[in-house]
């Protein structure tokens, strides 16, 4: 089936309860006006959503993001929120699904998997949402998917690249490559363009997406005839990487692959530096992130990784996002962001096809997404319920990733 065409204009519906708007909509009044906040949900397991209705009122369409607003990836989270949260304007202001508008409610999970569970569940029981979306960080997501496969809520994560992700169940869904795409990527890259012979590899142990994106550069390297001269760990949280650097340092690599999250990577590349380590580093989508220029600074520089799409992509349906997500938030897009608008665009579109808000149709819908012209790439769901669609890669000069080049699947 054919991906609909959208209206795009911009429509703002807001977040957070007043005590004077729950004291309206007890009495059963509704209020004069309703309350709007740009940001996101604060921290602390809790949530936004709009004054105007509650959900099950048959006005609106709830929406439920679980994400990481706060906490060691929470650039993620709020990048993440701050796309969809524009998307739903859009739609909203243009043509919404079924004639209801969408309204998002967004939970906190504060980057710790001990608060994903509650998260989902407040979303799911409390807010009656009828798509959950998110999370970005794979490790997350995984916690997150049985508990809405369970209660039978389709579920969108619009950046968990890790494969075990969608495997929780027939609702669960995603609208990004998945690492075994963006690792093998990666190792042609350094193969073919960088003419790269020997790899040292740098893994976070305890993330998932970091041991399955290793998993799989490694085959490809070694398919390749790369040769991996040495292979350190750490753990996300960790400071001092002096130790794993200096084994690394010794066996003499052409690149080194980290692919890890951003405030490590930042880290471990200053590091490096200052052991007279010179060889360029490799990461995946983990590394995109403002703080990793504020953190790495000129250690980062020269640096490359995969990615989701790139701000200065000259494609109209990319100009014209970057532009209005900067006259919105005064700032350049990342990929979170680009991913969790292309999310809520896909569930609008579920939605309006399945021509109900029940949650089965939604599913199938979802299954059936196909040729969806999003700002991340033209998308496809496959019958494992991942997307099937390019990825870029970046280097890094100054603040930001340049466009290198497009691989396509």
């Amino acid at each position: 089936m054919n991906s609909a065409h959208f209206s795009r204009r911009t429509f703002v519906r807001g977040a957070a309860f007043s005590s004077l708007s729950l004291m309206l909509a007890f009495a059963g009044c509704k209020p004069a006006g309703d309350t709007t906040t740009n940001g996101a949900a604060p921290a602390g397991n809790t949530a936004t959503t709009s004054t105007e209705t509650t959900s099950g009122s048959g006005e609106t369409i709830v929406i439920g993001h679980y994400g990481s607003l706060s906490g060691g990836t929470a650039t993620f989270g709020l990048s993440t929120d701050k796309g969809i949260r524009m998307a739903f304007e859009e739609i909203n202001a243009g043509k919404p699904p079924l004639g209801k508008k969408l309204e998002l409610v967004s939970a906190d999970d504060s980057s710790q998997p001990a608060q994903v569970p509650g998260a989902v569940q407040k979303l799911i029981k409390e807010s009656n949402a009828t798509v959950l979306i998110g999370e970005v960080a794979s490790k997350l997501s995984k916690i997150a998917a049985p508990i809405a496969q369970k209660a039978g809520v389709p579920m969108v994560s619009p950046a968990s690249t890790n494969p075990a992700v969608t495997q929780a169940g027939d609702y669960i869904f995603r609208t990004c490559f998945i690492d075994p795409f963006q690792g093998s990527v990666m190792a042609k890259f350094a193969k073919n363009d960088l003419k790269a012979t020997k790899a040292a590899i740098l893994t976070d142990v305890a993330n998932d997406y970091s041991r399955g994106l290793t998993e799989f550069f490694t085959a490809e390297w070694k398919k390749g005839g790369g040769q991996i001269v040495d292979s350190e760990s750490y753990s996300q949280g960790d400071k001092d990487f002096n130790s794993q650097l200096t084994k690394i340092k010794a066996s003499n690599p052409d690149v080194i692959y980290i692919p890890g999250y951003y405030n490590e990577v930042g880290n471990i590349a200053v590091q490096a530096r200052r052991l007279g380590i010179t060889q360029p580093m490799m990461g995946g989508d983990g590394w995109d992130s403002p703080k990793l220029f504020e953190i790495g600074g000129k250690a980062v520089q020269g640096c490359y990784f995969s990615n989701h799409y790139s701000p200065q992509s000259q494609d109209p349906r990319v100009v014209k996002f970057v532009t209005d997500y900067k006259a919105k938030n005064g700032e350049t897009p990342d990929a979170m962001a680009a991913l969790g608008y292309d999310a809520a665009y896909i569930v609008s579109n579920a939605i309006e096809r399945a021509g109900s808000v029940d949650k089965s149709k939604i599913r199938d819908a979802l299954a059936t997404t196909k040729d969806y012209p999003g700002v991340t790439g033209v998308i496809s769901i496959d019958k494992d319920r991942n997307a099937v669609k390019s990825a870029v890669i970046l280097k890094i000069e100054g603040n930001e990733g340049k466009y290198i080049t497009t691989v396509k699947p």
